[in-house]
């Protein structure tokens, strides 16, 4: 039976608020600047629990837990929304259908500059992605909230602007620059890059494009679990602390399920991945380019 409450979660979550309150305070700044980083990209990973259903029941009150998005530069019910609907599995990697993918139409990439070309190729590697994600992730999720806005969208900016007041009155008050805190939320994102970075594959079948990284280590809590990937893709509602047990109770059927796109730690990755593409940005198996 579900539980109605999830007192490790809210508890966690409190706990991550206070935290970031308490280092927007610690006047050393080369020690508070990278701290900060560490728990914005901390405080995405606990939106991340919000949005699927921890720890309340009730949509509304999770909102208002996660309502304050410390990251400032993606409200949290835009998160919530493009996030769920990148979980229907069927669209994972889709360049039109997912709106967390990485790919491209290779229609759409022929028609981009031989510079745009470069600087997509460097992202693709996972240096690159550290440095130039965020960066270039924000202005894609901006430009497409901005192409494709509606009445709900822009319903939940106007939201989020009462959120970035509190932020940016706690930090103005506080010992922190406005710079300074920009640049710890860039420390964040780049964080939460690698998490995101190989989390799914061009594949045709849609089972085969969600990877595990089996020991997460420091980076797993910090992710809460979720490098645990294809077992939170197919267990949205079960919380991120029962994820390791429930994958090292079926780790066979989870590695069989995912085709085997596994890791064995993001020390892999890094040696793996550090300076080579994962994979093309161009969908290597996209079959339909007359959906431009």
């Amino acid at each position: 039976m579900q539980k109605t409450f999830e007192w490790q979660t809210f508890a966690f979550a409190v706990g991550v608020y206070t935290l970031w309150v308490g280092l927007l305070f610690v006047e050393v700044l080369w020690v508070a600047i990278p701290l900060i980083g560490v728990v914005i990209a901390l405080q995405s990973s606990v939106q991340h629990e919000l949005l699927h259903g921890h720890p309340f029941q009730t949509a509304c009150k999770n909102a208002a837990l996660g309502w304050v998005s410390v990251i400032i530069v993606i409200p949290y019910a835009r998160f919530r929304d493009t996030h769920l609907a990148h979980h229907y599995d069927p669209n994972l990697t889709d360049p039109y259908e997912d709106p967390e993918t990485n790919y491209f139409d290779p229609a759409v990439w022929q028609e981009l500059s031989r510079a745009t070309q470069v600087i997509l190729g460097i992202n693709n590697t996972l240096a690159g992605r550290l440095i130039l994600g965020p960066l270039i992730g924000t202005l894609a999720f901006w430009r497409s909230e901005v192409r494709n806005r509606t009445t709900d969208t822009i319903r939940q900016w106007a939201w989020h602007l009462p959120a970035v007041a509190i932020v940016i009155g706690l930090v103005w008050i506080s010992p922190m620059s406005l710079w300074s805190y920009a640049f710890a939320t860039y420390i964040g994102m780049s964080l939460l890059k690698l998490r995101t970075f190989l989390e799914h594959q061009a594949a045709d079948r849609a089972s085969h494009r969600t990877a595990i990284i089996e020991q997460g280590g420091v980076f797993g809590f910090l992710f809460l679990n979720n490098h645990l990937h294809v077992v939170r893709h197919m267990h949205p509602r079960v919380p991120w602390y029962q994820l390791p047990r429930l994958y090292a109770q079926n780790r066979a059927h989870y590695l069989r399920r995912n085709g085997g796109y596994a890791f064995q730690s993001y020390g892999e990755v890094w040696r793996t991945y550090a300076w080579r593409a994962k994979d093309p940005v161009a969908h290597p198996i996209w079959t339909k380019s007359d959906r431009k």
